[in-house]
């Protein structure tokens, strides 16, 4: 049992940090973005950095976002090999977002010999800090 929590801490850990600070900034202010009349359209796509002609183990991501449904959308992200989470966060697609725009597919518990499956949806935060998933879409990272 101690050995289970030990092996679990760090994809906690992880998981927190990934998911928690962005989410508690996103959420400052209360009712987070602004819907404009009937959802709104919108897209988004994937955008490989640093050259890659694919996403790849250690590679940078980011996403072009288009949206009238709010002003403060989000591309969630996560991965998996497997039935284990190897990734888990969340970037900000507006002018004030504080943070660094673009995904780096590592981390701790990512093996990087293996393929993973990730998910990204764009999505803003309801009145509630509820996830109002606009779109989504699926891709596979390469070892």
């Amino acid at each position: 049992m101690t050995r289970r929590i030990a092996h679990a801490a760090p994809i906690v850990a992880l998981v927190l940090a990934f998911a928690i600070a962005p989410a508690a900034f996103a959420s400052k202010g209360g009712a987070g973005g602004k819907r404009s009349g009937g959802g709104g359209s919108s897209s988004f796509s994937l955008v490989l950095m640093d050259g890659a002609t694919q996403p790849t183990y250690g590679g940078r991501i980011t996403f072009n976002v288009s949206t009238t449904a709010t002003d403060r959308p989000y591309v969630g992200l996560r991965c998996w090999q497997g039935s284990t989470l190897v990734g888990d966060g969340y970037v900000g697609y507006f002018p004030s977002y504080p943070f660094d725009p673009w995904f780096t597919l590592s981390s701790l518990p990512w093996a990087p010999d293996l393929e993973a499956s990730c998910t990204a949806r764009l999505f803003y935060f309801g009145r509630r800090g509820r996830e109002n998933v606009l779109k989504t879409m699926t891709f596979l990272v390469a070892p």
